[in-house]
């Protein structure tokens, strides 16, 4: 027979578990447990931070500009029919942080541009004029290829790198400049030669 209702403080000593060894088995257990879930909650958020960082990072020295004629004003030409112009580059930074463009230069066979040496602060979405000198020889016909323009562009790291877009030439203000003078020229050597 077995009696249910008589412990015997003996017999659990002897072999049997206590009911306080239970109990803070089972607290350490809870705490490990809990200790384990705040590690992987706060192992979230620091990742979480790390990436937003570097993501921002990223965004801040991301650069993406985009580029085109605005205006040319004749200057004049020499005896070989070479033609120098004012003209002005429009500059617009299509990324996300402020930037400073300078140091446009660009060159295809009859065209060769370079900045004046200004430097223009871009917003994000804003548009600046850089100043260049234009030289175009009129024996060389103006081809379809645009104008590889590079630009020197410094991002607010404070880190400089060269940054190219391709200028469309051809219908530009600078190529209404030059055409009829160019055109002039060609009447001219068809004359005399």
């Amino acid at each position: 027979m077995i009696d249910l209702g008589d412990h015997d403080p003996q017999s659990v000593s002897s072999g049997g578990t206590a009911p306080d060894r239970v109990m803070a088995k089972g607290k350490v257990n809870v705490r490990l447990v809990a200790t384990f879930v705040a590690g992987l909650v706060l192992g979230g958020v620091a990742v979480s931070e790390l990436r937003d960082a570097r993501e921002e990072r990223q965004r801040s020295t991301s650069i993406s500009l985009v580029a085109f004629v605005a205006s040319g004003g004749n200057e004049g030409g020499d005896s070989g029919g070479v033609y120098q112009m004012a003209g002005q580059l429009a500059v617009v930074n299509a990324g996300p942080a402020p930037v400073t463009a300078s140091a446009a230069t660009g060159q295809l066979p009859g065209i060769r541009v370079r900045g004046t040496g200004q430097s223009r602060l871009l917003r994000p979405g804003g548009t600046g004029w850089i100043d260049v000198e234009v030289r175009i020889d009129c024996s060389i016909p103006f081809g379809s290829e645009p104008l590889s323009m590079g630009f020197a562009v410094e991002t607010a790291d404070g880190r400089v790198r060269e940054v190219s877009y391709p200028v469309a030439v051809i219908g530009s203000a600078w190529h209404r400049e030059v055409e009829r003078p160019c055109a002039h020229l060609a009447d001219l050597v068809k004359r005399d030669g």
